[in-house]
Order: C-alpha cells, then structure tokens, then sequence
C-alpha cells in the first residue's frame, strides 16, 4: 500500500477502527491488539473509539510476523477460548461474519473462514490448543490449520476481502 494499513481511511474511518468495531460488535471485547512499539499504540489509540476496551500488547520480536503474534496470544494465560484473529487490512469485516465462525467451531480447534473457494486463515477463530500444533511451524497458516481440527465457514466474500494495493480500494 505504501503506506499503514492501520491508519488508512475508508469513508473517512481508519481501518484499524472499523475492525476493531466489528470485533465489539460482536462481543468480542476486550480487543487485544498487538503492536511492534509503544509508539504505535499511541498513534493507532487516536484513531480507536476511546469506549471499547482495547488490550494493547507489543510484540516481544518486533516486526517478527503474524504467525509469531497470534502464537503469544494464544499462549497468555489470559487469551480467551476460542480466539478471534483479524488482522487490520480488511476493512469490511462484518459481526455476522465473526458470529458465524463462534457459532460453527463447536469442538473444533479452528474455523476457517472460506469464500469463493479461497481461505481465510487470518481471520479464523481458534482455540489455545492450537499454540501447541503452530509452535514451530513455519509453514502458511491455511495449512497447518488445514491439519488440525477445523471446520470451514462459507462466508460473504465483502466481509474477507484485504486489502494490499489501492486497486482493492474500489
């Protein structure tokens, strides 16, 4: 993109917003974000509505990648059972789509989110266990979540849709 998804504005709301009120939305507060740097939580934190409960988390390796972030979420006593994954490039996420995932896991280790055929392994829901099966893999997520325990959730295509170039804009 060029510039920080987090920060990046669709209809005058930074992305970073509109995901963390879907996760609110949802019911899925209080919302832990994960950051590289103290600094980061302080610019994203003027973007986020002050009224939803945000955990602010930096990362013990910074920059070090998603894989890496979701595994101390998934490994601090606190983390709830299951866990909802977002990441802040899709702007579109919707609470029906992060419902459905919670209402379909049943005792699966994950729920995979799939639309049009393509995976959505950032943005599953999964359980602590998972830490467990993830830890040293360094494999992409949709197949070693494909290996494990899952269910797959056919979900809008809109509500998954990232974004990685101004093109995905429109």
């Amino acid at each position: 993109m060029g510039r920080d998804k987090c920060l990046l504005e669709i209809d005058g709301v930074a992305c970073i917003q509109r995901v963390a009120m879907a996760l609110a939305e949802a019911g899925l507060e209080p919302i832990r974000i994960s950051v590289s740097s103290p600094e980061h939580m302080e610019k994203y934190g003027s973007v986020i509505d002050p009224s939803l409960q945000v955990e602010w988390v930096i990362d013990s390796v910074p920059n070090a990648g998603p894989i890496e972030a979701i595994l101390e979420a998934l490994t601090d006593p606190f983390c709830n059972d299951p866990l909802q994954i977002a990441p802040v490039d899709v702007p579109w996420l919707e609470m029906s789509t992060l419902l459905e995932l919670e209402s379909r896991i049943g005792d699966n280790e994950v729920a995979i989110p799939i639309s049009s055929g393509v995976l959505h392994p950032l943005l599953s829901l999964v359980r602590p266990m998972v830490a467990n099966s993830v830890g040293s893999d360094r494999r992409p997520l949709k197949e070693q979540f494909s290996e494990i325990s899952h269910v797959l959730v056919e979900v809008d295509e809109r509500s998954v849709k990232n974004i990685n170039s101004p093109e995905d804009l429109d």
